[in-house]
């Protein structure tokens, strides 16, 4: 089995998305994961175009917003999902698999003061779960999948664990919504990384990879060999974006990680 790298469009040396893919492809990658900067995405369809027919595989986007549907404000959310359904209807148009989203980012942490969210949680969850399922009958219309990202406890309130986004999902009941594992948040609410991606195989979508640091696989301490002995065990088919910084000379650094992931699936095997 093959395990799927690839990396989001802002860390690749290139002017354009086919000079990235060249430099990606050269040291083993397999895609590019676009940024979705709200509805301004759309504008953008006609460049992926012409780089999906120059051969650039694009399979996510990663929403780049400060608009969440996850928010406390239902104008807020109602604007977030509209720009994820652009998400969803451009990556579909471009032969991609998804795009990710978080319930919030920095909205609110019940790990840090003043501790008492705004809003009881049953209805943050509440109005969640609606978006997740207006979002999720979009996404089956489309062909492609919405990637729900667990944020660790001190960036949003509701989704720091993969356990808790499969109980979302399961009770939405959506087979078009699934989980997008950040290794990086993991490694701060996580027992057991590993375990938790075997536990969530039957909703396991994509994973952003990054080291415990935050910058690229192999500079911190993140133990890769389990992670991908897990991803290996469970047949796991999806890809692995790099979403971190990248210290040093880029070129050098893409080929480290590659080295690093290909290197533990083959202690893997």
């Amino acid at each position: 089995m093959t395990l799927n790298l690839s990396c989001q469009e802002h860390e690749v040396p290139g002017d354009t998305l086919e000079e990235k893919w060249e430099l990606l492809r050269e040291v083993g990658f397999h895609g590019i994961e676009l940024h979705g900067h709200d509805q301004a995405f759309a504008d953008r369809l006609p460049e992926l175009q012409r780089a999906v027919a120059a051969g650039v595989p694009l399979p996510s986007v990663c929403l780049i917003s400060e608009q969440f549907i996850g928010d406390f404000d239902a104008g807020v959310r109602a604007a977030a999902v509209s720009n994820m359904k652009t998400l969803l209807s451009v990556i579909a148009q471009v032969g991609g698999r998804g795009a990710i989203t978080p319930a919030a980012f920095g909205r609110f942490s019940a790990a840090l003061p003043p501790f008492s969210p705004p809003v009881a949680i049953e209805d943050s969850r509440k109005w969640l779960a609606e978006c997740l399922a207006e979002l999720g009958e979009h996404a089956g219309r489309e062909g492609v999948k919405v990637f729900l990202e667990p944020l660790n406890r001190y960036e949003d309130h509701l989704l720091n664990k993969l356990s808790q986004a499969v109980e979302l999902i399961e009770e939405i009941g959506s087979p078009d919504i699934q989980v997008m594992a950040d290794l990086f948040h993991m490694n701060i609410d996580e027992d057991s990384m590993a375990g938790a991606l075997r536990d969530a195989a039957p909703h396991l979508g994509h994973v952003h990879l990054a080291d415990s640091n935050r910058a690229h696989p192999g500079t911190g301490h993140t133990d890769f060999g389990p992670i991908v002995a897990a991803l290996e065990e469970i047949g796991f088919d999806g890809f692995l974006a790099m979403e971190c910084g990248i210290r040093g000379d880029r070129r050098a650094a893409l080929a480290q990680v590659s080295g690093v992931i290909n290197g533990a699936r083959a202690a893997a095997v």
